[in-house]
């Protein structure tokens, strides 16, 4: 029994340390769909850059020109940029200079997010390879031999995320040999809602108890939850109204469901722009006003949302520094 009850803390323990490791367990924007779209609005990336540290990088991934490219679809043209050269050949310079610093308390300061768009072996098995070159930049852990033994990260600059494909565990997870390092961390899988209508899937992602939507604890490479917006409000952003209590309280519940497991939980996107201000986003995720955006992106703060995805980089960056702010003006001792 006192085994059992060590085994227990220390997994508690490794579980709050996970959660923590992430910003000190602080919100982080999420730039989403952080690339250029057919040679459109290739400043994404260095637009997210400049918002702060930390921030998530999120990558779509195909196949194009025989390696991985960065891409919105599976059907690649050829003139899409290479993952090598847009992302970490361009994030080099802050790459070397945080090493340089070793300021480990702030790692990681990229949170880089893969939403493969095609999950073909080459693919994957490309994207693996590419992580081996920069493993020197990555956050890694130890392979175990239970995959319900989480060990500890080795703080890097970078910490790279992926989505909850089993394709993606069978190349990124599995082979791993016990000791060897994983180099990327996959997540969650929600509660399957395979044979139901479209409207009864609608109904229950937004209404099943958070426990049974997300049903098993983390694994060495499951640490995160990865959610629509779809799981707090009905019909997702498109049929918002008001934010209401009842939101709250249900976006909250689901925020303690995926901590008190020990995953860091995502939300996307939640962006709110008119026609005019629109440059190249998708209106499926549009509130349809910045305010009813910054009602959601307050609520997500509030609740303890680690990764809130938005394509309005500068609106939520700025959100974030003001409530950090209030946070640190009337609670001094939360200052970290």
């Amino acid at each position: 029994m006192k085994l059992l009850a060590a085994l227990a803390f220390a997994a508690l323990t490794l579980s709050g340390q996970q959660l923590d490791f992430l910003n000190h367990g602080r919100p982080v924007l999420d730039a989403h769909n952080c690339y250029p779209y057919e040679g459109q609005w290739s400043d994404r990336i260095d637009r997210a850059l400049k918002t702060g540290f930390p921030v998530a990088i999120e990558q779509d991934i195909a196949w194009g020109r025989g390696m991985p490219v960065v891409t919105h679809t599976s059907k690649t043209k050829g003139d899409e940029p290479s993952l090598r050269d847009h992302f970490f050949e361009h994030v080099r310079p802050i790459i070397e200079k945080a090493l340089k610093d070793n300021d480990r308390a702030r790692w990681p300061i990229i949170i880089l997010h893969f939403d493969f768009k095609s999950l073909e072996p080459q693919v994957l098995e490309g994207v693996w390879k590419i992580l081996g070159e920069y493993e020197s930049w990555i956050t890694t852990a130890r392979q175990t031999s239970d995959p319900h033994q989480l060990a500890p990260f080795d703080p890097k600059p970078i910490l790279v995320l992926t989505e909850d494909a089993d394709e993606q565990e069978q190349v990124f997870f599995r082979p791993v040999p016990a000791g060897a390092k994983l180099r990327v961390f996959g997540s969650a899988h929600t509660a399957s809602m395979e044979g139901k209508s479209k409207e009864e899937r609608i109904h229950l992602l937004a209404t099943m108890p958070a426990d049974q939507l997300l049903a098993d604890g983390p694994t060495n490479y499951r640490r995160w939850w990865n959610n629509s917006w779809f799981e707090v409000e009905e019909g997702g952003q498109t049929k918002a109204g008001a934010w209401t209590s009842a939101s709250d309280q249900r976006l909250r519940a689901l925020v303690k469901r995926a901590h008190d497991l020990g995953y860091w939980i995502r939300f996307y996107t939640l962006d709110g722009f008119t026609a005019d201000e629109n440059r190249g986003w998708d209106k499926g995720y549009n509130f349809g006003s910045r305010g009813k955006a910054e009602a959601r992106w307050r609520a997500a703060y509030n609740a303890g949302v680690d990764l809130i995805a938005t394509d309005q980089y500068e609106d939520l960056a700025a959100f974030l520094l003001d409530a950090r702010k209030h946070v640190l003006a009337n609670h001094p001792d939360h200052a970290r």
